[in-house]
């Protein structure tokens, strides 16, 4: 049997998406205690950013020197995949001499070509149509402040991007229903919203997808390679902000979360993301948890 790979949430059964993230949560809690837990003495991480990082790349290489290994970070600019090497050869080389792999790139295809050749397990640490670690680290922070995220209300409002795709691959896995807003000409890919079809409502209207909600989602208007699109986007998303009254509208005990980063005055005002029912510090700290999490999830295969 082959190794097994994380490219999107739909690689885990729900029993092993729900343990996941129940071990990142413990692991959370060692470490507040200030225990010593390192399982990966030796094991290397090679982590390949075709694309710019704070909360990847930290997570990723605390998480192995926590665990006792080591991370390799490694960039187009000082390797041979900037000077055109394929996808399949690095493959083929790095899994020669580490024993796991984390890539953050533009073209989900990559992403899979990367797995095809490797003998050893390869993370999707981010790629233009999934973003599963991030939804790792939101599945644990709801877990930790409301409990199980099954059966609830999650409202996405904006872009219908990388993350909203991961959304819908939770809402399949944890049987939450999510109400995707955004703009007709921004909507998430049809062919993954089909694959959760019970689980997805779209609607145009953000103040109806926010009603009764118990999470409110949002990310940046322009993802990284849009930034030219940054001014239209801005005008075609302003009904989609995140703002006091769309929050009073959900539930009185509902959370917000983002991503991050944020751009406060756009997606979202102030006044919401840091807010009391803001959980986006918690959110970004549990990448490392949860991550810690898949690490060990994975090489433990």
């Amino acid at each position: 049997m082959g190794c097994r790979h994380f490219l999107t949430l739909l690689d885990l059964s729900t029993n092993e998406l729900r343990a996941l993230i129940e071990r990142g949560i413990e692991i959370k809690a060692g470490l507040q205690k200030g225990e010593i837990h390192q399982p990966f003495k030796g094991k290397v991480l090679a982590m390949i950013f075709e694309k710019s990082s704070t909360r990847t790349r930290v997570s990723f290489e605390a998480g192995m020197a926590q665990f006792g290994g080591h991370a390799i970070f490694m960039s187009p600019d000082d390797t041979q995949l900037g000077r055109g090497e394929p996808i399949e050869d690095t493959a083929r080389v790095l899994s020669k001499m580490v024993d796991i792999i984390m890539i953050r790139t533009f073209e989900h295809d990559k992403i899979e070509s990367l797995a095809q050749y490797a003998s050893v397990p390869v993370i999707n640490g981010l790629s233009d149509t999934y973003h599963p670690c991030q939804l790792l680290a939101d599945m644990q922070t709801y877990y930790e402040h409301r409990g199980s995220i099954e059966g609830k209300t999650v409202a996405w409002l904006g872009d219908g991007n990388n993350m909203c795709h991961s959304y819908i691959n939770a809402a399949c896995l944890y049987q939450f229903h999510l109400r995707i807003a955004c703009p007709e000409d921004y909507l998430p890919d049809e062919s993954i919203v089909n694959t959760a079809s019970d689980f997805v409502e779209t609607i145009s209207d953000a103040k109806v997808a926010a009603e009764d909600a118990d999470l409110v989602v949002t990310d940046v208007w322009a993802s990284m390679g849009q930034e030219q699109e940054a001014d239209e986007r801005a005008r075609v998303f302003a009904p989609y902000q995140v703002n006091t009254e769309v929050m009073s509208l959900a539930k009185d005990d509902a959370l917000f979360m983002h991503c991050l980063p944020a751009h406060r005055g756009e997606e979202v005002t102030a006044d919401v993301i840091d807010g009391k029912q803001s959980v986006v510090w918690d959110e970004a700290g549990n990448r490392l948890h949860a991550q810690k999490a898949l690490l060990e999830f994975l090489l433990s295969k």
